[in-house]
C-alpha cells in the first residue's frame, strides 16, 4: 500500500496531495519571474502612488515600499521552507499549527482576502472597460465613488469582466498562459512608456522630484509613515502565508530563497518608483495628484491612445488576477471539503464573494486602500504568520511528520482535530488591533480607548505576528 492510500480522503485530494521530489522542477530564476510577473500589476502602481496621494514626496515614498518588502520578504522566505522541503501547499502546512481541522480557520481568512483582491482587480478591468466607452462617448460621467453602489453602465462593465475571469475559471488555469506571457512583455514596456510621457509633460525629471512632501514636521511624517509600512507589508501579507503554494515545486531551498530575493525588493520597488514619478507628475500636469492609474489613462487626449491603455490593462488585470487570486484561494477553499470543491467551484465561490466585498469601496481613496483595506487584513493574516513561524521553528525544529499532515489520529489530530492552543493565540493576537479598526471605520468615537491602544492598529501586522508567536510559543512550551 501507497502512502497516499493511507490519507484521510476528507484531508486530501490531487491538489493538496504532496508533489514528489522527481516533480520539483522550479529554479531561483523561476522564483525570480514568479516575483516580477506578480509585482508588475495595477494594484503595485497604485499602492505606490497611493503613498503619494497621502503627502509623501517621492523618495519617502520608494524608501517606504523598499523597506515594506524587504520585511516581508522574512517570514516568505521562513515559510517557504516547508514548502520546499516536504512538497506541501499552505493549507496543509498550517495543519501542523492548528490541526488537521483547525487549518480551515487560517485558510478561510487567507481566502476571504484573496476574494477581496480578485474583488479590486476585477473593478479595476471593470472601469477599464468604462473608460474606453467614455473615451468614445465624452458625455459618460467619471464613476462616482461617493454612493454604495456605482452608476449602472460602470457596474455592467465590472460584471462583464468578472463573467471573463469566471469563464477563464470554467476553460481552466491553463488557459491563463498566453496572457501571462503577454503581460510579463506588456506591463514592463507600459511602464517605460508611461515614465517617459511624465517625465516629457512635466518638463524634465527635475520639477517631479523637486515635488515637496505635505507634512510639515516629523511629528506629522512618522504618524503616516508606520501605519503606511504596515500596509506596504501588508499588502503581500497573504503571499507570505501561502508561499508554500509555490516553492513546492523547487528544486532546493537554495532555488527559493535565491530567487525570491532577486525577485520580490527589486520588482516592487521598480514599479514603485514608476508609480511614484508619475503620480508625482500629475500634480504639475494637471494641478492635482491622480493616483489612480485607469483615471489617468483616461485622460489622455487620443481615444485611441485611451484604449490601447484600457485593452492592455483589462488583459494584464485578468492575468494576475488567474495567477494571484484565483489558484491560492481555490486551494484554501478546497481544504473544507476536498472531495467536494476542485479548483473550479474554489474559483465560482472567490468570484462571488469578490463581488460581495463591494471592491470599489475599498479603493475609493487613497487613504481607504492603505487604512482600512491593507492594514485591516494585515492584522489578521500577522497573527496566522506568527504562529506558523513559531510553531515551524522553534516547537518543531523544523521537522514533520508529513503523513501525519493527511490524517486526523495523527500528532496533528490535537483534540477533535483543532490545535485550541492556536486558536487561543489567533484571537489574543488580532484583540489588541480591534479597536482602532472600530475607530477607523467610525464604529465608535476616538475617546472609547485609551489613544495608545487606537494607536496599535497603525502597527497591526506587527503587533498581531508578535503578540500571537509569543503566546503560541509560551503555552505549547508549558503544554510539553
Amino acid at each position: 500500500m501507497n502512502q497516499s492510500q493511507q490519507y484521510n480522503p476528507s484531508l486530501t485530494n490531487e491538489d493538496l496531495a504532496p508533489i514528489p521530489q522527481s516533480e520539483r522542477k522550479w529554479g531561483t530564476w523561476n522564483y525570480a519571474a514568479l516575483w516580477i510577473s506578480m509585482s508588475l500589476c495595477i494594484p503595485t502602481y497604485m499602492l505606490a502612488s497611493s503613498l503619494i496621494g497621502g503627502g509623501m514626496n517621492w523618495w519617502q515614498a520608494v524608501l517606504t515600499i523598499l523597506i515594506g518588502n524587504t520585511i516581508v520578504l522574512i517570514p516568505m522566505i521562513l515559510n517557504g521552507h516547508a514548502g520546499a522541503k516536504y512538497g506541501i501547499p499552505f493549507p496543509v502546512f498550517v495543519r501542523a499549527s492548528f490541526g488537521t481541522k483547525g487549518a480551515n480557520i487560517p485558510a478561510m481568512l487567507r481566502a476571504i482576502v484573496a476574494c477581496g483582491w480578485f474583488g479590486i482587480q476585477t473593478w479595476i478591468g471593470g472601469a477599464s472597460l468604462y473608460n474606453i466607452l467614455r473615451a468614445w462617448n465624452t458625455t459618460l460621467p467619471e464613476i462616482d465613488h461617493s454612493s454604495l453602489f456605482p452608476q449602472l453602465l460602470p457596474m455592467i462593465c465590472f460584471l462583464v469582466f468578472w463573467m471573463l475571469n469566471m469563464f477563464v475559471v470554467y476553460k481552466g488555469v491553463d488557459s491563463i498562459k498566453k496572457l501571462l506571457v503577454f503581460k510579463a512583455f506588456f506591463l514592463p514596456i507600459a511602464a517605460l512608456c508611461l515614465l517617459v510621457w511624465a517625465i516629457v509633460a512635466a518638463k524634465g525629471l527635475g520639477p517631479i522630484l523637486d515635488e515637496p512632501s505635505k507634512f510639515n514636521t516629523s511629528t506629522e511624517f512618522f504618524a503616516y509613515f508606520f501605519p503606511a509600512l504596515t500596509g506596504m507589508v501588508g499588502f503581500w501579507a497573504t503571499l507570505s502565508l501561502n508561499i508554500p503554494d509555490f516553492t513546492r515545486y523547487a528544486t532546493s531551498q537554495k532555488a527559493q530563497i535565491k530567487g525570491q530575493i532577486i525577485g520580490l525588493p527589486p520588482a516592487m520597488t521598480f514599479f514603485a518608483f514608476v508609480g511614484v514619478i508619475v503620480t508625482s507628475s500629475t500634480a504639475i500636469i494637471y494641478g492635482h495628484t491622480e493616483w489612480d492609474i485607469v483615471k489617468l489613462a483616461g485622460k489622455f487626449d487620443s481615444k485611441v491612445m485611451v484604449t490601447i491603455a484600457m485593452i492592455g490593462i483589462m488583459i494584464s488585470t485578468l492575468a494576475t488576477n488567474i495567477a494571484a487570486n484565483i489558484v491560492s484561494p481555490a486551494n484554501d477553499f478546497a481544504n473544507l471539503a476536498p472531495q467536494k470543491i476542485n479548483f473550479r467551484i474554489g474559483g465560482y465561490i472567490t468570484g462571488i464573494i469578490g463581488v460581495l466585498i463591494f471592491p470599489w469601496k475599498l479603493i475609493a481613496d487613497p487613504n481607504g486602500y492603505i487604512f482600512t483595506w491593507l492594514i485591516a487584513y494585515s492584522s489578521l493574516l500577522g497573527p496566522v504568520g506568527g504562529i506558523m513561524i513559531a510553531d515551524y521553528y522553534f516547537i518543531r525544529k523544523k521537522e514533520l511528520v508529513a503523513a501525519d499532515l493527511y490524517r486526523h489520529d495523527g500528532v496533528y489530530g490535537y483534540t477533535h482535530g483543532f490545535n485550541r492552543i492556536a486558536i487561543v493565540a489567533l484571537l489574543l493576537g488580532i484583540l489588541p488591533n480591534v479597536p482602532g479598526f472600530l475607530l477607523q471605520i467610525k464604529v465608535v468615537s476616538a475617546d472609547v480607548f485609551p489613544v495608545w491602544i487606537n494607536h496599535l492598529y497603525n502597527y497591526a501586522w506587527f503587533v498581531g505576528f508578535g503578540v500571537s508567536a509569543s503566546i503560541y510559543l509560551l503555552l505549547m512550551k508549558n503544554k510539553k
